[in-house]
């Protein structure tokens, strides 16, 4: 019985497809019209141009530009080729190394996912870490201040000198006791009913008015400060950027646009609103927060005290407790601390002696109240 298959002709100059059979012969495809022409193709001659993947109709050219084709609807002649005339037709795909092929596609698709998962857990973050220090401060301080105008603009700064000075005073006195630092702080209180505080780039620290009226005693902000110092010091938010920025770089390389991935990463860089810390990052800003408040001779309990005070309002957490979403694991950070503690060494130093801490911090009552004020913060 003489194989057969139904296929169709382009002759290569127009689209039309004209219906042809195929009959294969020891040394070339045997091309029978319906008009009754005929016409040889050596196996030698043919290239195959499609028909590699599954679902993929199979193409066979032959001659030059503008070449004839004959496309079938299945892969079934390559594999009958190969046996008939396996000499003359090793150059065409053989149908039985699909599954192969399919195998080392998925093979390769996986070690690409494992790659790229790689990058994102240890590459990237190491590579960021090993740029920070080669960072220049004046970078970090016009990042800084870039995040500061977007998240705290003037018309949501708190300014009442006479309590800012006393909220300044407590800066100085932790800055006082670290090693001299290339960064000068900024302390901006934000009127923002937002239970948080943020360390932008460069020493700028927000402090928003949700946060500040939840602490009982200077000694709490003092913690909240040392943490937010240590995020400065230790370059925690460069090192972020760096890695947000490297991300988006990685994907847009997947994706084949690098502009527009560098453009994503930095626009969260400016804002901040993306970034978020990695735990390792908190329990370090946290463990050196901690000896910060014992080297600054204050009482480092004053920590553990507003920690457990976040982490009951961590049942009732709703938008405005953004401290307990943006940095988590709250009862894991109290036990942590608390192993920490121990019995001070020296004295420690009350802050702001005879002050009267309840009216410091409603330092934004009067920001709030103010009619030019409330008109700025009007929304759009």
């Amino acid at each position: 019985m003489t194989m057969s298959w139904s296929a169709y002709y382009l002759d290569g100059r127009t689209a039309t497809r004209h219906a042809v059979t195929v009959h294969p012969t020891p040394s070339a495809l045997h091309l029978l019209f319906a008009d009754g022409k005929t016409a040889e193709w050596p196996y030698q001659l043919i290239r195959q141009t499609q028909g590699v993947y599954c679902g993929e109709p199979l193409r066979l050219e032959f001659g030059e530009d503008p070449a004839e084709a004959l496309i079938f609807d299945e892969p079934a002649p390559l594999l009958h080729l190969n046996r008939l005339a396996p000499a003359l037709t090793t150059h065409l795909h053989h149908p039985a190394h699909r599954k192969a092929c399919m195998g080392w596609t998925i093979a390769a698709a996986f070690g690409l996912l494992v790659a790229v998962v790689g990058l994102y857990r240890w590459g990237i973050p190491g590579l960021a870490a090993a740029a920070t220090p080669f960072v220049p401060v004046s970078w970090e301080e016009r990042i800084g201040r870039e995040a500061a105008t977007h998240l705290a603009p003037p018309a949501l700064q708190c300014r009442d000198p006479h309590r800012l000075r006393h909220l300044d005073s407590i800066v100085q006195q932790l800055t006082a006791s670290q090693p001299p630092s290339p960064y000068r702080i900024h302390l901006v209180i934000v009127d923002s009913p937002l239970v948080n505080a943020l360390a932008a780039p460069g020493g700028h620290i927000l402090l928003f008015r949700g946060l500040l009226e939840r602490t009982e005693s200077p000694e709490q902000l003092a913690a909240v400060l040392a943490h937010e110092l240590q995020h400065i010091y230790q370059r925690h938010t460069t090192r972020t950027i760096l890695e947000q920025a490297a991300m988006g770089l990685l994907l847009s390389a997947l994706i084949g646009n690098l502009s527009s991935g560098l453009g994503v990463g930095m626009e969260g860089a400016h804002t901040l609103a993306a970034l978020h810390y990695s735990r390792v990052h908190e329990a370090e800003a946290d463990r050196n927060g901690f000896r910060l408040l014992e080297a600054a001779h204050l009482d480092p309990a004053a920590m553990i005290a507003l920690y457990r005070t976040l982490q009951q309002d961590e049942a009732q957490r709703d938008d405005d407790i953004a401290f307990l979403s943006s940095h988590p694991d709250m009862s894991r950070r109290v036990a942590a601390l608390t192993a920490l503690a121990a019995p001070p060494q020296m004295p420690v130093t009350r802050l702001l002696p005879g002050a009267d801490w309840h009216d410091i911090r409603t330092l934004c009552r009067l920001h709030s109240a103010d009619p030019s004020t409330a008109e700025g913060l009007q929304g759009p």
